[in-house]
């Protein structure tokens, strides 16, 4: 078969059954194939959406996402999403079309070095010389790709290989030396742990994505009830654990809630699980958890004390090691008990959850996020842009399960939000799904309300419109004297006429209470939406400065002082006639 031929076996022989890409002249002999193929393609308007698209796709199926980009500027845009994937661990296979073997170092027409700018933002690249080695490199880059600490794959595919042919071997083995990711952690040093957090009186666990990433929130949420320590998580690591279960503090850092930044601050034991301490968790890390002892579990050994300095080091995957961690702590004789942390815990949480409630106009965000959260069920799916509309979300809004809580962390990509729901939806169509974005980071990306509507992806974006590049703008309040330089967003479309021109419905929402019921009917015409949400533009979101320590906050915090146990109600799928 033709090497084109083997490329479209490779994936389906991976279980792949669609694909978000954009064609190019040298990517014509893999889409002559993909014309007879049984392999679904969705046409991007924008190599960049195809990219989320797919981390989109991968994070909330766990599978493997796929896109596709042609040489040169086709390749330099998948960059960013190839980069968002990246810094968080999303598992991507990116196919990156290249010239003739024969031109390549030519500077050819469309010619990019992939391979030289993919390989700092990626797990691994490949460039294929000779059709015989697609078979092989294209199982290693999904093997990659999902096993270990996932990320993305970049492989580049030159034209002249797509046209060559190859004998499709019976049996494909990988072979990467020196690629062994460690599973199971060192038995010493989860008998440590368990003997620090026995000892311990005030512990806090602090989940990233990687307890998402290895399906481990059963046992965290049992270690925590067991051991009564609350759970505070990185905004990759959100759902990971219920934000409305009495232990849980919600996310940590810099936009933070104040309850888990107070007592990640006061605790004497820190179970870190899947995170990598990024500076927007710890804030200074000279004044990050100041007395606590250490626990850090990671997959990825590049992670253990490179940002923050730990007392027990343990590598593996998450699952296998809390397993492992909890076989023993439950069967500890002689346990110290953490009563009276835990109570201290749920009064301190109690008395500082954020407040929801607001009457006014301009719509408070907090409100409209109240009501998406009232509109929604535990198993929708939400996705963020970057910015204000993100914080706000992972700050207000309560998630319950992991994969249903979408965001770009690491690279705080705009744009991501929307394209992210689009692969959301393809990957799991029983799910509802609803995109939050802001103004400037949607109109990013907004032609691809075209894909949504060609393919019939009913996905719901509320678009939060105050007319700025919030957090930016944001900043500029705060900290350089209320100077709003090139952040006020001022010719803008009518975005309801915008997502009209494109045959998407849209729905303008501007008075407290329209912004549940208008998403209700969204989700329930099972088309794809726009709701343009105008919202206050003078609201910020406290925040810790940069440079400072995670209890040195600013900005006003509203607190719900009337209710202050309250969680906002979300119906089941069940009470709203779902599965």
């Amino acid at each position: 078969m033709k090497g084109s031929q083997a490329i479209i076996k490779s994936l389906t022989d991976e279980g792949v059954d669609v694909v978000f890409g954009y064609p190019g002249g040298v990517l014509l002999p893999l889409y002559d194939v993909i014309y007879d193929s049984d392999l679904k393609h969705i046409l991007v308007r924008h190599e960049q959406c195809a990219a989320h698209a797919a981390d989109g796709y991968a994070r909330a199926s766990g599978k493997v996402g796929v896109c596709i980009g042609t040489s040169g500027p086709g390749a330099t845009n998948l960059v960013t999403g190839i980069a968002t994937a990246y810094m968080d661990s999303a598992p991507v296979v990116a196919l990156a079309g290249q010239v003739g073997t024969s031109l390549i170092g030519n500077d050819a027409f469309q010619e990019v070095d992939t391979i030289g700018i993919t390989m700092p933002i990626s797990k691994h690249s490949y460039q294929a010389m000779d059709p015989s080695e697609i078979p092989q490199m294209i199982r290693s880059s999904f093997y990659i790709a999902r096993t270990g600490r996932p990320g993305p794959v970049v492989v580049d595919m030159p034209k002249d290989v797509q046209e060559g042919e190859l004998d499709y071997p019976e049996n494909i083995t990988i072979d990467l030396p020196g690629y062994k990711p460690t599973k199971k952690g060192h038995p010493l040093q989860v008998k440590k742990a368990a003997e620090l957090i026995l000892k311990s009186k005030k512990p806090v666990i602090l989940a990233g994505g990687g307890v998402i990433h290895s399906n481990s929130s059963e046992e965290l949420q049992h270690i925590s009830e067991l051991i009564g320590a609350p759970v505070t998580t990185s905004l990759m690591g959100k759902g990971c654990f219920p934000e409305d279960h009495p232990l849980s503090l919600g996310m940590l850092g810099m936009h933070g809630r104040v309850a888990s930044n107070m007592l990640v601050d006061e605790c004497d034991c820190l179970i870190a699980v899947g995170c990598r301490f990024s500076d927007r968790t710890t804030g200074d890390v000279t004044k990050f958890a100041p007395n606590a002892e250490i626990i850090h579990i990671d997959v990825d050994p590049a992670e253990i004390g490179k940002n923050v300095e730990v007392t027990v080091p343990i590598v593996g995957d998450a699952k296998i090691i809390l397993s492992h961690l909890l076989r023993i702590l439950s069967q500890a004789k002689g346990r110290v008990s953490n009563v009276n942390w835990t109570k201290h815990v749920k009064t301190f949480r109690a008395s500082c959850i954020p407040r929801l409630s607001f009457d006014e106009t301009p719509l408070k965000p907090q409100q409209v996020i109240k009501e998406i959260s009232e509109a929604v069920t535990d198993d929708t799916i939400v996705t963020t842009d970057v910015g204000q509309n993100q914080m706000w979300m992972a700050h207000y809004f309560t998630s319950r399960n992991p994969r249903k809580f979408i965001s770009s962390g690491g690279l705080g990509t705009m744009g991501f939000g929307f394209p992210a729901a689009m692969g959301a939806k393809v990957a799991m169509p029983d799910d509802d799904v609803v995109a939050v974005c802001g103004d400037g980071g949607f109109l990013m990306v907004c032609q691809d309300l075209a894909t949504v509507k060609e393919y019939d992806i009913p996905v719901v974006v509320c678009v939060l419109d105050n007319r700025y590049l919030g957090m930016v703008a944001q900043w500029q309040k705060l900290f350089y004297d209320e100077r709003i330089s090139q952040t006020k967003l001022k010719a803008m479309p009518d975005f309801v006429k915008l997502a009209e021109s494109f045959g998407v419905n849209a729905h303008r929402v501007e008075r407290p209470g329209e912004m549940k019921e208008t998403l209700r009917e969204a989700l329930d015409s099972g088309e794809p939406t726009l709701i343009d949400v105008m919202i206050d533009p003078n609201e910020i979101l406290p925040m810790v400065p940069p440079g400072c320590g995670l209890t040195e906050i600013v900005g006003e915090y509203k607190v719900e002082r009337e209710n202050p146990g309250e969680i906002p109600y979300r119906p089941s799928a069940k009470e709203t006639g779902g599965d």
